[in-house]
This record gives C-alpha cells, sequence and structure tokens, in this order.
C-alpha cells in the first residue's frame, strides 16, 4: 500500500464509497441512515471487524480485502435465518494507501454489495497509524419471531454443517508459504481452490430461509468447527459428539489429508470456513437436506446433541479424540 493520498476525506467517500450507497443511505450525504422493514419483519444486526496481519495478509488484493469483510458478516445473517438489506463500514486507513488501491477496494466491495443485495448505507472513513482495519455492520431481517439462535439446541438433535471444512485453514497455509511437504501432493487446481476459499469466504445466504425453517440452532463456523460447536452446546448447557470421519471435505482438502493425516486438527479446529453449523430434530433431517439441496449447497449430519451437562465428544474409526485447542482465539 505504497505512495500518498490525493484525497480529503469527503472526496474519498464522494469518489469510491458513494456510488456504492444504496436507497436510505442518501449518497452518504448525510451523517445517518434510515433502513424500512415491511410489515411484520425484524431486524437481525451482526458486526465484525478485520485487520491486517489478524484475518488476511497485508499485501492480499485489496478487491479481496473488501469481500472477506462483506461476507464475513453476510455470513452471521444467513446462520440466522437472515436475508441481507444493508451495511455500515468503518474503514481505517493507515498512511501509504492510493488511488488505485482504493478504486480496486471499492470494486470488490460494490460487485459483493449489489450480488449479495446489500447495499452500503453509511459508515466512517478514518486515519490510522497501525494496520488497515474494517469493520462492516450488516442489517438483515427475517419474519417476526423466526430469527435462529445460537441457544436452541435440544437433546437428541441432529447436528449438520453446509459445504466442506477445512479448507480455508489448509489455504491459509499455502497462502502464507506455510504448507510443508502436503502441499506438493496437490495440483495447481487443488491449491488455487484452498487458496480461494480462504481469500473469498462463501456465505451461504441461500440457505437462510430453509436454515430458518427447519433448525432449532445455528451459527456460523468461523474460528473453527470443534470449538464453534462447543460454543453453541455451552449456550444450551448441553453436551453432544461429532464424528470425524462425517466430516464434509473437498477434493482439496482429501488430497491434503491423504498426504498428513495429521491434518485432521487443522481441518477440525481451524477458521475461516464461514459454513453453517445447525442442529434439527430427527424428523426433521430429510426436510433440511432436501430444502439445502435444492438451494445448491448441501449439509451434512456430522453428529449428535447429548444430554444436558454433558460435554463435547470427538469421535473417529479409532475412538475418540482430543485437540490441542478446539479453536481460534483472539486472546
Amino acid at each position: 500500500m505504497a505512495g500518498g493520498s490525493p484525497f480529503s476525506e469527503d472526496e474519498l467517500i464522494a469518489r469510491f464509497l458513494a456510488p456504492l450507497a444504496g436507497e436510505g443511505g442518501f449518497g452518504l450525504r448525510d451523517d445517518t441512515a434510515l433502513l424500512s422493514l415491511p410489515e411484520g419483519e425484524e431486524l437481525v444486526l451482526t458486526v465484525d471487524a478485520v485487520v491486517a496481519g489478524v484475518h488476511f495478509l497485508p499485501d492480499d488484493p485489496p478487491a479481496s480485502i473488501a469481500r472477506k469483510a462483506l461476507r464475513v458478516n453476510l455470513s452471521d445473517l444467513a446462520a440466522k435465518g437472515a436475508a441481507p438489506r444493508g451495511f455500515l463500514l468503518v474503514l481505517a486507513l493507515p498512511p501509504g494507501w492510493t488511488e488505485g488501491w482504493m478504486a480496486d477496494f471499492a470494486a470488490g466491495l460494490g460487485e459483493d454489495a449489489a450480488a449479495y443485495g446489500c447495499p452500503l448505507l453509511g459508515g466512517d472513513t478514518v486515519r490510522t497509524p497501525g494496520p488497515l482495519t474494517l469493520s462492516i455492520t450488516a442489517f438483515g431481517a427475517v419474519p417476526q419471531g423466526t430469527m435462529v439462535p445460537r441457544t436452541g439446541a435440544h437433546e437428541g438433535d441432529a447436528v449438520l454443517v453446509s459445504g466442506t471444512i477445512g479448507d480455508a485453514a489448509l489455504g491459509l497455509a499455502l497462502h502464507a508459504g506455510k504448507g510443508g511437504a502436503w502441499a506438493a501432493a496437490l495440483t495447481e487446481e487443488e491449491r488455487g481452490h484452498l487458496v480461494d476459499r480462504y481469500l473469498h469466504p462463501r456465505p451461504r445466504t441461500n440457505l437462510a430461509a430453509a436454515v430458518r425453517a427447519n433448525a432449532r440452532a445455528a451459527m456460523d463456523v468461523s474460528d473453527g468447527l470443534v470449538g464453534d460447536f462447543a460454543k453453541m452446546l455451552r449456550a444450551a448447557r448441553l453436551g453432544g459428539e461429532i464424528d470425524l470421519a462425517l466430516l464434509p471435505l473437498s477434493a482439496a482438502a482429501r488430497s491434503a489429508l491423504g498426504a498428513d493425516e495429521t491434518l485432521v486438527e487443522a481441518i477440525a479446529t481451524g477458521g475461516d470456513d464461514y459454513e453453517i453449523l445447525c442442529t434439527v430434530p430427527e424428523s426433521g433431517i430429510d426436510g433440511l437436506v432436501e430444502a439445502a439441496r435444492s438451494a445448491g449447497t448441501p449439509l451434512t449430519r456430522i453428529g449428535t446433541v447429548g444430554a444436558a451437562g454433558g460435554g463435547l465428544t470427538i469421535r473417529d474409526g479409532a475412538g475418540e479424540r482430543q485437540f490441542a485447542r478446539g479453536s481460534y482465539g483472539h486472546f
């Protein structure tokens, strides 16, 4: 991000961000936005910050940084069964940003905002002496009383997860040049798939309606499957188990695991999957799985919710497993 800025704050907003503003954003010419909801809908809000050196590499493409910042919030909305309605952006730029960098950032952000139906409504731009930092607050909507909480799991519920698990953790290792010997076993296409899953999360917005109609509890997998499932169980004060042999893996992740079986820990506990983890009563499994299939993203059963007071049990073909950590943590 070498170079200098020829823009004032007002000029930066007008040049790069105002063109992205949606209805109710007033062209970013006001200090507030106005968001209207149809009668009978409720607002679902989420906020996530992404920081250079923590959530992305400082030299990642600016369009990829913008897409990730928005998509991690869209992932939270999808897990609640919510449809996107808009977002606010706080952008803290370090010294040396350039017009070209900002143009690419705005292009990526604008394309995703349009693709996911989630327009920019407002925000703030500031300078920072530290790393590039973005914070997005996203707004979604659900029919009244239908948001799917993290806390709703019941004993005996099936545990399902969308898409595939572990791609982003492996992709980060490759992207950071820490792939190790297993990376040599992958094809160029497989390496590209894994890196792309890290750079560009895939929020499962297409599953929001199916999750809302069928799931009792749901959350997105951002900090690692094992740790996030443990959080869900703690929220419901229940135990549960998952079977590592049932985890849905991409062809690329299977190739990596075939070359190094110890990668199972990174796959099960690594962050940035942004898949939906949910629980559903046995009677509702078929309906949810079919709805997900029709939406274009499969859901796979990986475990069961257990009794009150229990912990999380991790199994594989050899019996119970324990990992040094369950998930990524900031502190």
